[in-house]
């Protein structure tokens, strides 16, 4: 098992880039099945989805459009219990179909806070996508996603757009904290 270091701390590899570029194809032949005859709107929220935004939107074989909005609300491996709105939803979604794509819902505090700011605009639909889904901490119950990725446990992740202050989202695969 390969390990990498960041911060006095060791991380071992948890899900591999392989596992994650097949469940990416899966989830995106999953929501084009849902989503046929229509042209949805991508949300990207950055920064840590950035990569599955980019692999999901390259497997996704229909017709789509796509927006950016960033949002903070970690400090180092911790919550900070708030959402800062870094960079606006800049994009008219009325009637439209709205797809919100996360890189982890944990405890569901960005999309509890992006959903009823997404709701203000009226779209058709609003659905989410996660890549990584921490059931066991969910505090808000209307921030579950629709279409996930891998669930995992209550480790702290790294990689594959998940940061350690703002490092390690380069790296290919998902790495947790060792023990």
């Amino acid at each position: 098992m390969a390990s990498v270091n960041y911060q006095f701390m060791t991380f071992d590899t948890y899900i591999s880039a392989e596992k994650i570029a097949e469940r990416v194809r899966e989830l995106a032949q999953q929501m084009a099945k849902d989503y046929a005859g229509r042209t949805p709107h991508f949300i990207c929220v950055l920064n840590g989805a950035v990569f599955f935004f980019s692999d999901l939107l390259r497997a996704f074989p229909l017709d789509c459009t796509m927006s950016f909005v960033q949002l903070r609300s970690y400090d180092g491996t911790e919550s900070t219990g708030e959402v800062e709105e870094v960079k606006p939803i800049d994009v008219d979604v009325r009637d439209r179909d709205v797809i919100v794509v996360e890189d982890i819902v944990e405890t569901g505090l960005s999309m509890h806070y992006l959903k009823p700011v997404l709701e203000e605009q009226k779209p058709r639909s609003i659905r989410v996508v996660s890549l990584l889904y921490k059931p066991s901490e969910l505090h808000y119950e209307d921030a579950a996603p629709d279409y996930v990725g891998f669930e995992v446990s209550r480790e702290f992740v790294i990689g594959y757009g998940l940061d350690i202050d703002g490092i390690a989202r380069n790296l290919p695969d998902i790495y947790t904290l060792r023990k």
